[in-house]
C-alpha cells in the first residue's frame, strides 16, 4: 500500500507558481473558493484532493474536488434530468426568485438546508447529499431527483509527504497511504440501496437517484456487483451512475479539468440483488487454503 499525493489544494503539489503556493499557505480550496474542509485524524487541514497509487491511475479522494467549475456536476445532472434550459438556484432563494418553469431549486451543503431521510422507527436518518427540485412557472414543486456524491477515503499516512510540500520542499519516494475500497461494500452500497427504496415511494421522484463519483469508484462498484447489471431508462427506483476523471496535466498555475467519462442507469433492485448474489463469491475453499498456508 503506497502512492503519492497527486493534487494538493487544487494544484500539483510541487507547482511553484504564486497561485499554487498561496493555496498551500492559506489552506485554500479553489473548488469551494474557501478554506479546505478535509481534515486529518488530528484535525489538521489535509488539502489532498487526489491520490496516485503506485500501480494505478490517480483517484479523486475529496468530494469537494468534484465540485470544480462552480458545481458543474450538479448542472450536468439537472440538464440530464430536466433539459438544457434549466438554471440552478439555491433552495432558500426560491421564494424570491422569478419563475418561468426552468428553475431548479438545489438543497444541499452551502446551497440551502440539507434534507434528511428518516430511518426505520423515525429515529436518526441519512442525509441525501443533494435534492434538486424542478419548479413550475408559479414556483411550485413539479418533480425532483436526489444526488449522492462519493469520492474515496484514504488509509495509511501521507503526512510526511504533505509536510514537505507545505514547506515548498521536494519529496522523494512514496507515502504509506492507499485507498479504502472496503467502504464500497461496507457503507456506500448499503446506503444507496436504502435511500433508493425510500425515494421510490416518492411520487414526484420520477427519475430516481443519481450517483456521482470518480471513474475508479464506479469501476470498483461494478466489480463488487459482479459487472452484470441490466440497463434501464430513468424511472422511480432507478439509479443513474455518472463518473468523472481528471484531465491532462495543465501548465503550472492551472488546475486539471474535471471530465465526464460516462453514464449508466439501472435500478435499485438490480443493485440489491447483485450485492447479495451468491454468484458473486470468492472461489470455493478459500478459508481452507488460508488455514493450510498458515499451518
Amino acid at each position: 500500500m503506497a502512492g503519492n499525493i497527486f493534487e494538493l489544494f487544487g494544484y500539483s503539489p510541487d507547482d511553484p507558481t504564486a497561485v499554487a503556493s498561496a493555496a498551500r499557505k492559506n489552506f485554500f480550496c479553489p473548488f469551494l473558493k474557501s478554506s479546505c474542509t478535509k481534515q486529518l485524524r488530528d484535525g489538521a487541514i489535509s488539502g489532498v484532493c487526489s491520490f496516485k497509487p503506485a500501480t494505478s491511475p490517480s483517484v479523486i479522494c475529496c468530494p469537494n474536488r468534484l465540485y470544480a467549475d462552480s458545481y458543474r456536476i450538479l448542472r450536468d445532472v439537472a440538464v440530464t434530468a430536466f433539459g438544457p434550459r434549466v438554471r440552478l438556484i439555491s433552495g432558500h432563494e426560491s421564494a424570491r426568485a422569478r419563475h418561468d418553469g426552468n428553475n431548479v431549486a438545489v438543497f444541499g451543503k452551502r446551497w440551502g438546508k440539507e434534507l434528511r431521510l428518516p430511518q426505520r422507527g423515525h429515529r436518526g436518518g441519512y442525509f441525501v447529499d443533494w435534492i434538486m427540485a424542478l419548479l413550475d412557472p408559479e414556483g411550485k414543486l413539479r418533480e425532483f431527483v436526489a444526488v449522492e456524491i462519493q469520492s474515496i477515503d484514504t488509509t495509511g499516512n501521507y503526512r510526511e509527504e504533505r509536510e514537505s510540500y507545505l514547506k515548498n520542499q521536494r519529496f522523494r519516494g512514496t507515502s504509506r497511504a492507499g485507498l479504502n475500497w472496503e467502504n464500497v461494500s461496507k457503507r456506500i452500497l448499503p446506503q444507496l440501496i436504502y435511500k433508493g427504496h425510500v425515494l421510490r415511494r416518492e411520487p414526484l421522484c420520477r427519475q430516481g437517484m443519481f450517483f456521482v463519483s470518480p471513474a475508479a469508484v464506479y469501476d470498483r462498484i461494478l466489480q463488487r456487483l459482479g459487472g452484470r447489471l441490466l440497463q434501464y431508462a430513468r424511472q422511480p427506483g432507478s439509479l443513474t451512475f455518472r463518473w468523472y476523471g481528471l484531465g491532462k496535466m495543465q501548465e503550472h498555475g492551472a488546475r486539471r479539468p474535471l471530465e465526464a467519462e460516462g453514464e449508466f442507469t439501472t435500478t435499485i433492485d438490480q443493485i440489491a440483488v447483485a450485492f447479495t448474489s451468491p454468484t458473486n463469491l470468492p472461489p470455493e475453499g478459500v478459508y481452507e487454503t488460508a488455514i493450510r498456508e498458515e499451518l
